[in-house]
């Protein structure tokens, strides 16, 4: 499994989605799909999208070859 951190290319908003499709080896477009029908469901899905926001790193910038 890859590690959850936010990537740099791919996001739509803040890129949790991103990460977690990248971690569970889905598409992006699975997992926001999966996060908007969880959001008809009661319970505190936009907290902790914003959480998740907050305490993933976002992925490193490549450094330069020289």
């Amino acid at each position: 499994m890859a590690a959850l951190v936010r990537p740099r290319d791919g996001r739509m908003i803040g890129g949790v989605c991103a990460a977690l499709a990248r971690r569970f080896g889905t598409s992006a477009t699975t997992m926001r799909v999966i996060f908007v029908a969880s959001c008809l469901l009661p319970g505190p899905q936009f907290l902790l999208y914003l959480a998740l926001w907050i305490l993933l790193p976002s992925e490193k910038a490549a450094k330069p070859a020289w």
